[in-house]
């Protein structure tokens, strides 16, 4: 029968264990990389406070964007004109036992689009707060002018006795009703008309263009060539487009908004494109061969958003994206710290406590949660340098403590401070981010590499 170990020997191999786990490296290895998957818990929950953030800031940007005023898309004008398309019917007569046939009538409606199209706007930009969150919100004047021919349905096999001519009416599509602040009026050879709404039911209202209308035309202007002009004022924020329904469409616009982003199917001419920090000033020019849609349809203004263009009015500073990105980087920065502290403890002998890595690595994240709560009342760059210094000033003296040597402490100090400056770096890129962070990785390996090519891997 097998003996039963005698309380002195579980004693003694109780000992032999404790010690293992104190002096292998294999131990200390599997310690480390248990103490970072860990600490992957805390940076799961500060990357889902940074996201929660970032959604409280846009709904509070759409909270301002609502009170002042949306985006604005111009779409129009449109000249609206009836006509008569007519059909045969056949009825069975129950009395006489006969068929006959008759004629119904029916109204259809075409849409014309003007040969000119001239967009001026002015727009005065500010920001907009709402405790630390920002929006950029503007007023925009509109100087619309343009000329259409006279209208010819005989392409589409409509004779000119069957449009009625004397309920033509211009059509105006917008968002951003809410916002306008003048009185809708368009003057065609001098002589004004007002629009009206047509209010329209529509579910799906993140694309939804609200009607204009004017009253019908005098039916004299329509017989040949005649001009349009119409100015109109809007409270809006982030983005204006208009759809260039123009044969030939231009749009100018100056703003004193510093950072333009210009959005949508067709980009500025670059030649007198001026942006500066008073603002910018843009010109644009679309040609029917440039787009994809015709000057005339029946039946129903299709819907052309996909052609808008424009300027968003960006606003730059973005400082839950950058903490997102550092926060990305936390597995890293616990990682190569933990390596760190690794190689001074299997280098020079000097014991480190598993709840002492752990007390790092805690240090470690509350870098993100100091930088995203740091960043709502300042920038982003004062909010990394004050989390930065404070979490590397704690862990440097803390090491000081653990390693009893100001020499392995000053560099602790040294690396983490030289790694966030490193990460600041890789943040503030975008086009060069990857190169850089691949070359200061490569760096960063062969560094270890090098330190650690003379510790005795065998020493179990």
């Amino acid at each position: 029968m097998e003996q039963s170990k005698t309380p002195q020997q579980e004693k003694q191999q109780s000992n032999r264990f404790t010690y293992w786990l104190k002096t292998s490296i294999t131990a200390r290895m599997l310690m480390v990389g248990f103490l970072v998957i860990v600490l992957l818990i805390p940076l799961s929950y500060i990357n889902s406070l940074i996201r929660e953030r970032s959604y409280r800031q846009t709904d509070v940007v759409n909270e301002i964007n609502d009170k002042w005023g949306s985006d604005v898309l111009i779409y129009g004008p449109v000249l609206k004109l009836p006509y008569k398309t007519y059909s045969e019917k056949t009825t069975y007569n129950e009395k006489s036992k006969t068929y006959f046939k008759e004629t119904e009538t029916q109204i259809n409606y075409a849409y014309l689009f003007p040969e000119k199209l001239d967009v001026k706007t002015d727009v005065k930009s500010k920001s907009m707060y709402l405790g630390n969150f920002e929006s950029a919100v503007f007023t925009s004047d509109f100087n619309i002018n343009g000329e259409y021919k006279a209208p010819d349905l005989k392409s589409k096999d409509i004779k000119n006795e069957d449009v009625v001519w004397d309920k033509a009416t211009l059509i105006f599509k917008t968002t951003n009703v809410k916002g306008i602040k003048t009185e809708m009026m368009v003057k065609l050879n001098d002589t004004p008309y007002n629009f009206d709404t047509n209010f329209s039911d529509n579910n799906n209202y993140k694309n939804r263009l609200d009607e204009l209308e004017t009253g019908f035309i005098n039916q004299d202007i329509l017989k040949d060539t005649f001009s349009f002009n119409m100015q109109v004022s809007y409270d809006g924020s982030e983005q204006i487009q208009m759809i260039p329904v123009g044969k030939t469409s231009t749009m100018s616009m100056t703003s004193n908004w510093a950072d333009p982003g210009f959005i949508g199917a067709y980009s500025p001419d670059d030649e007198t494109r001026s942006i500066t920090e008073e603002g910018f000033k843009v010109n644009w020019k679309v040609l029917s061969i440039n787009r994809a849609f015709s000057q005339l349809y029946l039946n129903k203004i299709p819907n052309l958003t996909q052609f808008g263009f424009g300027t968003k009015f960006v606003v730059l500073v973005d400082e839950y994206q950058k903490s997102e990105r550092s926060a990305k980087y936390g597995f890293l920065v616990i990682g190569l710290t933990f390596l760190i502290f690794f190689l001074i403890q299997t280098m020079s002998k000097i014991h480190i406590h598993p709840f002492q890595y752990l007390m790092i690595g805690l240090a470690l994240t509350m870098f993100y949660t100091l930088l995203v709560s740091i960043s709502e009342h300042s920038n982003f760059l004062k909010a990394y340098l004050v989390a930065g210094v404070s979490v590397v000033t704690l862990i440097t003296i803390y090491s000081k403590s653990i390693l009893k040597s100001l020499k392995f402490s000053a560099f602790i100090g040294v690396s983490l401070s030289a790694l966030y400056a490193f990460i600041y770096v890789i943040i503030q890129l975008e086009n060069y981010a990857l190169l850089v962070g691949s070359i200061g990785l490569f760096l960063i390996l062969a560094s270890v590499m090098f330190v650690s090519r003379k510790i005795d891997w065998h020493n179990d």
